[in-house]
């Protein structure tokens, strides 16, 4: 199976992203996508650079970074299952409204042209804010698949979502057969 894989700019979440990514290269072809933000911007969390040299020396091909490099992914059939992870609440809110300014967003477009499942991770600080309407389309349209999420801090962050990236292949799996993974919730 070819996993298009995109990685956008929940920072915090990298680490944890980029070790199932690598053990995921082992059972898949993996196209990595990086959205704007995560291919441009250091942070604490690390540099764009050293980002984008893993990604690529793991899947073995240079990644996505920009929207002409993303459009021809559908076309061709590139990807089986395209995963966005982490996907924020900027993300969330252009896949709901059907923005493609930026190469997951138009990877994401492309992709569904051809009926294809989109694997959604959240990772946002206002899901159950301002996000919860954009979560909420985007679970009630076809061919969007999300990895079980919940709370992650309802303490601190009483809006803040998370998926349970442990379940990140079992949600690829099951959206490759058209299913969304129960419980959704967790």
């Amino acid at each position: 199976m070819k996993l298009g894989f995109a990685i956008c700019g929940s920072f915090c979440n990298h680490s944890e992203i980029l070790k199932i990514y690598e053990e995921l290269s082992e059972r898949y072809e993996l196209i990595p996508i990086l959205s704007e933000n995560a291919a441009r911007y250091d942070t604490r969390f690390g540099t764009a650079e050293s980002l984008t040299e893993r990604v690529e020396s793991v899947a073995g091909r240079r990644a996505v970074k920009t929207i002409v490099e993303a459009e021809p992914l559908g076309p061709s059939g590139a990807m089986d299952v395209l995963v966005i992870t982490p996907c924020t609440g900027n993300t969330l809110a252009k896949l709901a409204a059907g923005i493609t300014d930026g190469p997951v967003t138009m990877a994401a477009k492309s992709h569904l042209r051809n009926g294809k499942p989109v694997v959604v991770a959240l990772a946002t600080n206002d899901g159950l804010g301002a996000s919860a309407g954009n979560i909420a389309a985007l679970l009630n349209r076809k061919n969007y698949y999300f990895v079980p999420f919940g709370q992650d801090d309802p303490e601190k962050k009483p809006n803040s979502l998370i998926a349970d990236f442990s379940q990140l292949e079992a949600a690829v799996l099951s959206a490759a057969e058209g299913r969304q993974l129960q419980p959704v919730l967790c």
